[in-house]
């Protein structure tokens, strides 16, 4: 039997409700084979998987779609996909398995066993959860002791599908959500707020036409940010 993980609510009722309250089976019923941020966030985010992410380890990918930005020469013992479109999920070929929920209605009880995972990610979709709470207690069932939930964003989002309390915010103040939204569950240590990644000069021809590109159009980038935190040992 799942170990059940206590959490206390951070969203009132108000800040958990969408402009656009049809079930989201419907909106999520069509594949959107798009990428949803520029190349500096997915390179930066790509760094930081390999800065963090443990080879050979095993990970989930939370909320995800036809691609997963973990570094290409890297080797993970087994990739597990989330998400709400099978299409989609079918042609990511990082993904070694997937399954299909939506975490608005089923937050928990995933079928994934306690302490299994190395590290959960989660990639420009924290801002859709209505249960988060729920969702980020039950990631930290899943980890492992010491294991990583890597929840990264930028200022995109379909915006009659986010939540009001991300919608009506800013930079800043999503920040302090994702923050608060690790702080309800009292497994997790302090969590870390990451606002750039360094990210090797790409010597090919097409690095240096994108890196010439960006500061033709004046440095404007989607911004980038990751709040992560790691599971306690003693959790």
């Amino acid at each position: 039997m799942a170990m059940r993980v206590a959490t206390r609510e951070v969203l009132t009722g108000s800040q958990r409700q969408k402009m656009d309250p049809s079930d989201d089976t419907m909106f999520y019923d069509s594949p959107k084979i798009v990428q949803h941020v520029d190349d500096g966030f997915r390179a930066q985010l790509t760094q930081l998987y390999r800065e963090r992410l443990p080879p050979g380890g095993t990970m989930l990918d939370l909320m995800s779609s036809w691609v997963s930005h973990l570094p290409p020469e890297v080797t993970y013992a087994k990739v597990v996909g989330h998400g709400m479109n099978a299409e989609e999920l079918s042609r990511n070929p990082r993904l070694d398995s997937f399954f299909l929920r939506n975490l608005n209605v089923d937050p928990t009880g995933w079928a994934l066993a306690d302490n299994s995972l190395d590290a959960v990610l989660c990639t420009v979709s924290v801002q859709y959860l209505q249960q988060p709470e729920r969702v980020f207690g039950e990631v930290l069932r899943v980890l492992k002791p010491g294991g990583v939930f890597i929840v990264s964003f930028s200022n995109r989002m379909f915006f009659t599908k986010a939540i009001a309390a991300w919608r009506d915010g800013t930079d800043y103040s999503r920040i302090q959500l994702v923050k608060q939204y690790f702080g309800a569950c009292p497994g997790y240590e302090q969590p870390e707020v990451i606002n750039r990644v360094s990210v090797p000069e790409d010597p090919s021809l097409l690095g240096k036409f994108w890196t010439a590109a960006g500061a033709l159009g004046g440095g404007m980038h989607d911004p980038f940010h990751a709040v992560l935190a790691r599971k306690k040992m003693e959790a």
